[in-house]
């Protein structure tokens, strides 16, 4: 029976913390940096845990659910 593969595009993106939360970075970061305000720009900085209604469906990506 084949073993199902891991999404390899959202492995790339997401990383898991030693207590299991997932940490994505935020979007809107690439270009026009200089049209967004400051607090925006120090916020965006900062990573952010993925929203619990999406865990399940990122965990079967990555296989590890």
């Amino acid at each position: 029976m084949p073993k199902m593969k891991p999404h390899k595009g959202l492995t790339k993106r997401v990383k898991i913390t030693g207590k299991g939360k997932i940490v994505r970075f935020k979007a809107g970061r690439r270009h026009l940096m200089s049209v967004k305000p400051g607090d925006k720009r120090r916020r965006m900085r900062r990573p952010a845990v993925v929203a619990d209604s999406e865990v399940r469906k990122i965990k079967v990506l990555l296989g590890i659910g």
